[in-house]
């Protein structure tokens, strides 16, 4: 990483590789879920770029995201979970703030051996507050619909780069409310653990 801001304890990440990767495609030919991982971190670039291929800013005269989004909302929030702790990913900076170190990986796991493994876990949370006043049933598709996008920028990225994922609702959810200080409105709806191939 970049720089590490001591007054902000804010993690600024490295600028986005726009020439890696191989042609969507292939990545696409690619694409598929893997229940396996080596333990290895991931580089620091690696971590950037998938950061910024899930929801960073593509367009930054508009603030543009890399996932399109209902109403222009931006419900969804993006947290990098490792064995060292958990960090809120921020698009407008391209940067991580440092939420709890505690090892959420477990309660991510939610029973299932594999995710142990994994070196980082992409966890999605939707506040649906910012849908009050929109009339169902628009209303409850859509934190689902943004992260199901995301979900899939997630996914491509990583086919496209050598890196191997799985999109998973299972997790422990009162655990992980408790431990990001989440509010009522705030759902956990999805999240990804990310590593290198288990060979």
């Amino acid at each position: 990483m970049e720089s590490k801001s001591n007054e902000q304890n804010v993690i600024k990440l490295n600028k986005p590789d726009m020439e890696r990767g191989v042609s969507l495609m292939c990545a696409l030919a690619a694409r598929k879920s893997i229940r396996s991982f080596s333990s290895k971190p991931l580089e620091t670039q690696d971590l950037s770029d998938l950061l910024w291929a899930a929801n960073g800013i593509n367009r930054p005269e508009t603030k543009g995201h890399t996932a399109s989004n209902s109403l222009g909302k931006q419900e969804i929030r993006l947290y990098a979970c490792t064995p060292q702790g958990t960090c809120l990913y921020c698009p407008d900076e391209h940067s991580l703030i440092p939420v709890t170190e505690t090892n959420l990986i477990p309660a991510l796991a939610g029973g299932q051996e594999f995710v142990l493994n994994a070196p980082v876990i992409l966890l999605l949370v939707a506040d649906v507050s910012v849908f009050d006043g929109v009339p169902e049933p628009m209303r409850s598709t859509l934190a689902p619909l943004d992260t199901g996008i995301i979900s899939q920028n997630i996914a491509l990225f990583c086919a496209a780069n050598g890196l191997d994922t799985v999109a998973r609702g299972t997790m422990n959810q009162d655990v992980l409310k408790a431990e990001l200080k989440l509010k009522d409105t705030d759902c956990l709806l999805l999240n990804h653990p990310v590593g290198y191939a288990n060979i």
